[in-house]
């Protein structure tokens, strides 16, 4: 079998089992033996946790990149186009060169496919090694790697990171990773290695004793967030964008970022605190200017994204049930004067009914859920609910005022495919 085409790689990729649960990462080290083992052949710095991983990373990698280093990004899910998910240097992996990989990987899935009587790599497992294939190809000097779910027995654990970073853990994926936050906290511990540092933000003490434990087994350096770091959000000068005070490993400054959110500051703040353990233990030296400049700089699509002024549009990917109580303190700290119009479609296995009750507290918010074509089924049982978005669309249009606030939110999927809409 030869993929012969980009369109025929996508299919492919789609086409492979997804989201079973594997107990362990035996078949994905199989894979990767028959490779040659790539994940041996970069330096990588290693994300998880419940929310805030994309905005860490894209922090992160700005960071990096200010110092000269050619850095690799992997994300998940895309916004725009497929590609974005494996980068260098901002830059998404060209059509060409993934149908390249894909083609080195077919005999191997072939192969796996039988040892594993039609059980072989599924589709995560792919899209994991295509970046472990292009990275060792393209050799960047650092890539972050952001976990697909959990950590312990996600794809991406195969590897052993310069460093551990765990943004915070909440209730998500509660049907694969366990039902309590201590449950989901030991899959996102898995990440941590022997010996390499661990920088995490605020946890919850119930979560926090877990990721301890795990670390002093690992012997591997714990730094945390009030303890080792802390941020002091402030009033910002920017209308789109956060200020905060940051303190730790040796800095104390002013720090602003250009997206909106107090939570985005404590991303921020642990991106800045992972950059600095690393670059002590690197040894490079990064400046306050080039750490200003590269937090100022960094975007993130889909994570409070402004794509009109007059109504205001905003997407934000809130996709589960913390996520959305971030956003529901950003709409009162930001927008409590403004009449808003939200556009919500949740995934059936998150927590719809929480999502939608909390945005429905709010006495300034009109609220419509919607349908869309998604890759799991989707949650609509609350509020004026319309099959397909564009009708809802068409509503609020006929309602809303130019002061007002049109906001779609809900699964990454569906804000993906209303970015590709207006973008």
């Amino acid at each position: 079998m030869q993929i012969k085409s980009y369109t025929e790689a996508i299919e492919f990729i789609h086409g492979r089992r997804k989201f079973t649960k594997s107990p362990d990462l035996e078949r994905m080290r199989r894979f990767a033996h028959y490779l040659g083992d790539p994940q041996k052949k970069t330096k990588f710095i290693h994300v998880t946790g419940t929310n805030g991983k994309g905005s860490t990373v894209a922090f992160l990698s700005e960071l990096l990149q200010s110092q000269g280093f050619r850095v690799g990004t992997f994300t998940s899910p895309y916004i725009t186009r497929f590609n974005e998910r494996i980068a260098l240097d901002g830059e998404p992996i060209s059509d060409q060169m993934l149908v390249e990989l894909l083609n080195e990987l077919l005999p191997v899935i072939s192969r796996l496919d039988e040892e594993y009587a039609g059980e072989g790599p599924k589709e995560f497992e792919v899209v994991t090694m295509l970046m472990f294939l292009y990275f060792a190809k393209m050799a960047p000097d650092y890539a972050v790697v952001e976990v697909g779910i959990g950590g312990l027995y996600d794809s991406t654990n195969i590897l052993i990171p310069e460093l551990a970073v765990i943004t915070e853990v909440a209730l998500d994926h509660t049907q694969i990773l366990g039902d309590t936050l201590a449950k989901i906290a030991t899959a996102k511990a898995g990440i941590i290695k022997q010996a390499r540092p661990v920088v995490v933000g605020k946890l919850v003490p119930e979560c926090l004793a877990v990721i301890k434990a795990q670390a002093v087994k690992r012997n591997a350096p714990l730094y945390q967030a009030g303890v080792d770091y802390t941020f002091l959000p402030e009033k910002s000068a920017s209308v789109w964008g956060e200020s905060f005070t940051y303190q730790g490993f040796g800095i104390k400054a002013k720090l602003a970022i250009s997206l909106l959110g107090q939570y985005q500051v404590a991303n921020a703040s642990l991106a800045v605190s992972a950059f600095l353990v690393l670059a002590k233990r690197e040894g490079f030296l990064p400046t306050l200017k080039e750490i200003k400049t590269a937090l100022k700089q960094t975007t993130w699509a889909g994570r409070f994204e402004k794509i009109n002024d007059e109504p205001l549009i905003v997407l934000d990917g809130a996709h589960n049930a913390d996520a959305i109580q971030q956003l529901v303190q950003t709409l009162k700290h930001n927008f409590a004067d403004k009449q808003i119009y939200v556009i919500i479609s949740v995934l059936a296995d998150k927590q719809a009914k929480t999502m939608v009750a909390q945005l429905e507290q709010l006495p300034n918010v009109e609220l419509f859920t919607v349908s869309f074509d998604a890759p799991r089924a989707v949650s609509h049982e609350q509020g004026r609910f319309y099959e397909a978005w564009p009708e809802a669309l068409a509503e609020v249009m006929q309602e809303i005022s130019s002061d007002d606030m049109l906001l779609f939110t809900g699964s990454l999927y569906f804000v993906s495919e209303v970015r590709n809409y207006f973008i």
